[in-house]
């Protein structure tokens, strides 16, 4: 942690085996936990909590005030969980009196120039790929992946397990479970990849696959598709899940796709 070409405030807690590289500045009422790397010219602002055995690269900026104009200098925090790793020249904005700090849960993998703004809450296991962008007030799911040059609207909710493409504008809510691509930003089907790999059964998947079949490729709206499968599939983890993020949905969830909506594209 002695690294005499680094700057760190006497104020700042950090733990004993930190590893400190040259050029790094941290800011006074800062955490960092034991076994955390910090590469050199990092620059951790005031309010930042980092946890154990992060790694953070060269250039990052974390904990910096945030890009909100309402913003009036209140004591507000960044939270990063345990072994999470934040590529080059991320940043990461503290919160506002809105929600009070930005969260960054377990084992998330933030990769190169990707930017979170104030108040975003994200789950564990999240990665964010080069370049996304999150506004303000995003809340991403457990185990979701955001893919390179996607930016995200403010408020916008990401459901767990979920995958949206590289590029993608995000103006509407993605539920839990699912693929989302195309422009305007759509279903394409149920993330079954990822749900095998993290250890759901063909039953569950081809259950959850069902729900989103009368969602999404019934020609049923929104309102219609959540009363049948209230009244017809039977009650699971996965379907209350999914019933719940769309009735707590604040901007609304994204559109399905059918090859009528495509024809009328051409």
């Amino acid at each position: 942690m002695n690294q005499p070409l680094a700057y760190v405030h006497p104020q700042a807690k950090i733990a004993p085996n930190v590893v400190i590289e040259p050029f790094v500045n941290i800011e006074k009422n800062v955490r960092i936990e034991e076994g955390t790397w910090i590469g050199s010219n990092v620059t951790i602002m005031e309010g930042a909590r980092v946890g154990k055995n992060c790694r953070i690269f060269p250039g990052a900026v974390i904990s910096a005030i945030p890009q909100d104009l309402k913003f009036d200098g209140e004591e507000t925090i960044v939270k990063i969980g345990n072994n999470v790793t934040i590529r080059e020249f991320v940043t990461i904005n503290r919160g506002t009196k809105a929600n009070m700090e930005t969260v960054i849960g377990n084992n998330c993998l933030l990769m190169a120039y990707v930017h979170i703004a104030h108040d975003c809450i994200l789950g564990n296991n999240v990665i964010l790929a080069n370049a996304a962008t999150l506004a303000g007030h995003i809340k991403i799911g457990d185990w979701a992946i955001v893919g390179g040059l996607a930016a995200v609207h403010q408020f916008v909710h990401i459901g767990t397990h979920s995958m949206v493409s590289g590029g993608s504008m995000v103006r509407k809510d993605v539920p839990p479970y699912v693929k989302a691509g195309r422009e305007p930003l759509s279903f394409a089907g149920v993330n079954s990849i990822g749900l095998r790999r993290r250890g759901f059964p063909n039953e569950r998947i081809n259950y959850i696959q069902e729900i989103y079949r009368f969602l999404f490729l019934k020609g049923l709206n929104v309102t219609q598709a959540v009363q049948y499968i209230e009244r017809n599939l039977p009650a699971n983890d996965e379907r209350d899940e999914i019933l719940s993020f769309i009735a707590n949905s604040q901007r609304g969830i994204m559109k399905g796709y059918t090859r009528i909506r495509e024809r009328n594209l051409t």
